[in-house]
Order: structure tokens, then C-alpha cells, then sequence
């Protein structure tokens, strides 16, 4: 290290990382039109994303006339198989992120990734875009079982853990990603530019940036006042 005040900087990824809102938002459709629904446009999907794809397609269902359980089983597993298969046409690291990775990364800073998207979609999307070995561990929803993904602490806990430990932070756009970070103890960032449900203030978050430019000068800001992020024993 070079004197930066954390070891470990965690991401998510679908509207923080990556603007994945092309891409989810043509599975969403795929499915409305095998349900026989109108299309949605990008702005009414991408406030649903974050809680994983089953939370998102419940929530379009339900505003474009709801669904019975065992239809939403099936066309939940249409989405899936849409999306498995084309999970990187229209995604795209947001403007500066790579760059801020590599600034982190060029002072020490272990890196990883906290997503409610299945690990292996998560993986897979990386891979494409060529991010995956800038990072330390990917976690996904469904990496730690059931009732683990965010806002749980426990994906945190498991990044800082796999990450060696030490003091961490926790980058994210929605109210699972503050809310599994404070959980865990540590300070987190909202990005501004992310899939907001509503106003980024109303979020919670320790520091709020507005481009990937400012998050190195926000963690720094924040080092006085942040916990050591340990994993629990």
C-alpha cells in the first residue's frame, strides 16, 4: 500500500459498474412478449433492477397486469435462458470505471465485485468485457444460499474475508447495496448516475458520487470516519 486509507474496495455491478440496462431490459420484454404484454422502455425497467432477476420480472409483471405463480415460474425461466444468452450485446463499463479500477488497483487496493445477479452471469458478463481479473472475488446472489444476497450483510462480510481482510468500502446505486454495507459495518458510496428508484440522497450513503473521477477523493474523505471493515469470526 501507499498510504491509501483502504485495503478493499467492493463494487456491484448492474448500474455501478456496468450499465446492464439494455440488455436486461430486452429479457424483460422477451419475456412480456412470450406473456403476451406490451414492451417496457428502458427508464420503467431499470429502477427495478438490483434486487435479482426474479425481484425485477415480479415488478414488471405486476405493473403490466400481474401474474399467477406458476406463470411467473415459467416465464422466469424464459427470461433466464434469454438473458444467459445475451447478457453482453448492449452492456458497457459506465465512463471512468475502468480507469478508477485501474487507479485503485495501481495503489494496492484489493478489488471485487457484490452483486445480487447470479454469480455465474456476473462472471460470464465480466469475462466479456474483459474486467474479470481485476478482481479479487466475485459474489453473487445465489453464492452464499438463500436469503444471503444483499442487503445482507453477509455477501460483505464473505468480500472482505476472501479479499485477506482489512479496512473496506463499498460502491453501489441502491438501497440493498447501502443497506448490506452499513450492515457489514463499513462505509458505502451511491453513484448518482446508477438505476435510482428515486433521488440518491435519499439513500443513505456515507459520500455520493457523481462520476467515477471523484471516488478516489470520496474514499479518501471518508477514511477518517470508516470501521476497519473486519470479517466476523
Amino acid at each position: 500500500m501507499t498510504g491509501f486509507p483502504f485495503e478493499i474496495v467492493g463494487f456491484d455491478l448492474d448500474g455501478t459498474l456496468v450499465d446492464t440496462s439494455g440488455d436486461l431490459t430486452a429479457a424483460v420484454n422477451h419475456a412480456l412478449a412470450i406473456a403476451g404484454r406490451a414492451p417496457l422502455t428502458p427508464e420503467q425497467v431499470t429502477p427495478m433492477i438490483g434486487g435479482g432477476a426474479k425481484h425485477m420480472l415480479r415488478q414488471t409483471l405486476d405493473i403490466t397486469g400481474g401474474c399467477d405463480d406458476a406463470r411467473f415460474r415459467t416465464l422466469y425461466h424464459t427470461l433466464l435462458d434469454h438473458y444467459g444468452g445475451n447478457l453482453s450485446v448492449h452492456s458497457n463499463p459506465f465512463p471512468g470505471a475502468v480507469p478508477a479500477l485501474d487507479a485503485l488497483a495501481g495503489m494496492g487496493v484489493r478489488l471485487a465485485v457484490v452483486t445480487n445477479k447470479f454469480e455465474a452471469f456476473a462472471r460470464t458478463l465480466l469475462t466479456d468485457l474483459n474486467l474479470i481479473d481485476r478482481f479479487a472475488c466475485v459474489i453473487g446472489g445465489d453464492t452464499l444460499g438463500k436469503g444471503n444476497a444483499k442487503p445482507s450483510p453477509a455477501p460483505i462480510h464473505e468480500m472482505i474475508a476472501r479479499c485477506g481482510g482489512g479496512r473496506a468500502a463499498f460502491v453501489g446505486d441502491s438501497i440493498y447495496d447501502i443497506g448490506a454495507a452499513h450492515a457489514a459495518g463499513i462505509p458505502a458510496i451511491a453513484v448518482s448516475f446508477g438505476f435510482l428508484l428515486g433521488p440518491v440522497d435519499d439513500l443513505g450513503a456515507d459520500a455520493v458520487i457523481d462520476a467515477y473521477d471523484d471516488l478516489i477523493p470520496a474514499l479518501a474523505r471518508l477514511s477518517a470516519t470508516s470501521s476497519t471493515g473486519a470479517a466476523p469470526t
